[in-house]
């Protein structure tokens, strides 16, 4: 991406944002996931319990909650403590501020939550199997699509309304009005990747409340509609020196 990536905000952001506490923080959804699911295959009698844990909990609760956790981080932190209207001051255009942001946070993301998302898939199913890839690959297209929402909510809002506003989302619309009222599922980021991972796995267990192709669409719509007013949000910030 010439021009939207900047090498330079890419490795401060990544450095800022990998401290030892935070990197912790980040692991702790991911230990959960893999600790349960081993717990799992060595108590559980059948094949059950991987679709429904794997694909419904992972991609509603664990996705989410570290792309909450890393999206926030990677520009919460500046805008605490002011230093990002240092960096707004630069010539560097707020698009590419923000692409170089989102990038470092899906990159957290892929490794903080989508590979282990395939790691508990391979203790549950095996590191071939079609539910492992297909998991894995839906937790790539959440995290890309769940860190555009949460860099935006960062954007717009203060950090800690945004933290807050997040987890809402991500405990009440995607942890449970989702999984129960489809008409909810119909603008679910969580059941978009969930499409997504079916489309691989053929696994009739996971049950996305829509198709292949509107999640790939809704989920395309969702992830540029994020950025774009995160970048306005970003050029707002910069002229009124505060968050609306």
């Amino acid at each position: 991406m010439p021009g939207l990536l900047n090498g330079v905000i890419v490795r401060v952001t990544l450095r800022a944002t990998m401290s030892r506490k935070r990197a912790l923080l980040f692991a702790l959804p991911a230990i959960l996931l893999i600790g349960i699911s081993a717990l799992l295959k060595a108590t559980a009698h059948g094949q059950a319990w991987p679709p429904v844990f794997l694909g419904q909990f992972g991609f509603s609760v664990i996705v989410p909650l570290t792309a909450l956790l890393v999206g926030g981080s990677v520009l919460g932190a500046e805008v605490e403590d002011g230093s990002i209207v240092h960096l707004l001051a630069t010539p560097v255009h707020r698009l590419t501020v923000v692409v170089s942001k989102y990038v470092v946070a899906v990159a957290l993301t892929v490794v903080f939550a989508a590979v282990p998302e395939y790691l508990a898939g391979a203790i549950a199913k095996g590191p071939s199997d079609r539910l492992t890839i297909g998991l894995f690959v839906g937790a790539l297209a959440g995290a890309v699509m769940y860190n555009a929402l949460f860099l935006m909510l960062t954007a717009v809002l203060s950090p800690g309304r945004a933290l807050a506003f997040g987890l809402l989302y991500v405990l009440l619309w995607e942890g449970l009005l989702a999984n129960l009222v489809v008409g909810v599922g119909l603008l679910s980021i969580g059941h978009y990747a969930l499409a997504i991972a079916k489309s691989i796995a053929h696994n009739s267990a996971l049950q996305p409340h829509q198709t292949v192709a509107t999640g790939i669409g809704m989920g395309a719509a969702v992830t540029v509609i994020a950025l774009a007013i995160a970048v306005n949000g970003l050029s707002a910030f910069s002229i009124k020196g505060d968050i609306a």
